[in-house]
């Protein structure tokens, strides 16, 4: 049988390599198999047909909205947006406290006092509630650019950096940038790269976790906005979970230097980000357990 590599494959069929790797991983393309590391491919295999069943909404999804409709205090829905809110705001350097988070939500005041306050901690505690809601009110909608810039809209409104002439809000960024000292994507290449990313995850209509996860580590590589990447990137993974039926999960505070350690090895070894978050997963479902919300 004559056989090809996975670049023969992606140009035969118009997709990304990273696509046709995760297809030959998932075993998604029959015959394909590993030489060292390279994917071997019948010359003769075709594309792996996208899911055509209507994807059933998880019990998770169905509390968390049901509970925002009705402003229900103290169930998963309240207890998310705080968890999500306070992990993901002080992994950026927030300096309010989970208490002061949740006091926020509850009563949309500050009542801080003896205390010294970063306006923008609180402007942007109140927009990552907002993002929560939105992304439980489109869990199933497909990413796109627009939606991802509209969550960054809604997370950077209203901060000081919205009324810096050089920050676009709600827009992919002017100016390069880094991460740790790497070299991100330059700001005249970001809209291909994120069309590209974006073309190839949703050729599938459904995704395993290690697929959100991989979109999640790709998007952070790009940074595609002057600031806010972390957790937007956080959300979309959150949103991806709910609409994929996968139990999502909060990186704590914990679980961050793990958490960057596995960003930055996910190329060379994908175990370290996918334990970490598989124990903030896990730690997630204690959290449902709890509720009494069923999960698989």
């Amino acid at each position: 049988m004559e056989y090809i590599s996975v670049i023969q494959f992606a140009e035969k069929f118009g997709i990304a390599e990273r696509t046709a790797r995760n297809y030959c991983a998932a075993g998604k393309i029959e015959g394909a198999f590993l030489t060292g590391k390279t994917w071997n491919i019948p010359a003769d295999a075709g594309l792996p047909q996208r899911g055509k069943s209507k994807k059933k909404q998880s019990p998770l999804l169905t509390a968390l909205r049901e509970q925002k409709a009705a402003k229900l205090r103290g169930g998963i829905y309240h207890r998310t947006q705080i968890d999500l809110t306070y992990n993901s705001n002080h992994i950026e350097g927030s300096r309010l406290t989970h208490d002061q988070t949740r006091y926020i939500f509850e009563t949309n005041t500050i009542g801080i006092a003896d205390t010294v306050v970063n306006v923008d901690d609180v402007v942007e505690t109140v927009n990552h509630f907002h993002c929560i809601d939105f992304i439980i009110d489109h869990a199933e909608e497909p990413l796109t650019e627009r939606f991802i810039k509209q969550l960054h809209l809604l997370l950077k409104t209203g901060t000081s950096d919205s009324r810096k002439n050089w920050f676009a809000v709600g827009e992919y960024k002017k100016l390069p940038n880094e991460v740790g000292r790497r070299q991100t994507c330059p700001p005249e290449e970001v809209h291909q790269q994120m069309k590209s990313l974006l073309g190839s995850y949703n050729l599938l209509s459904q995704h395993t976790l290690e697929e959100i996860i991989d979109f999640h580590v790709h998007f952070e590589q790009i940074h595609p906005f002057q600031d806010g990447n972390g957790r937007v990137g956080r959300l979309l993974m959150f949103k991806e979970c709910l609409a994929n039926g996968i139990v999502p999960f909060i990186i704590t505070d914990e679980l961050k230097l793990f958490y960057y350690r596995g960003l930055g090895e996910w190329n060379r070894v994908r175990g370290y980000l996918m334990d970490t978050c598989l124990t903030a997963q896990d730690q997630y479902k204690s959290i449902l357990d709890y509720f009494r919300i069923q999960y698989t």
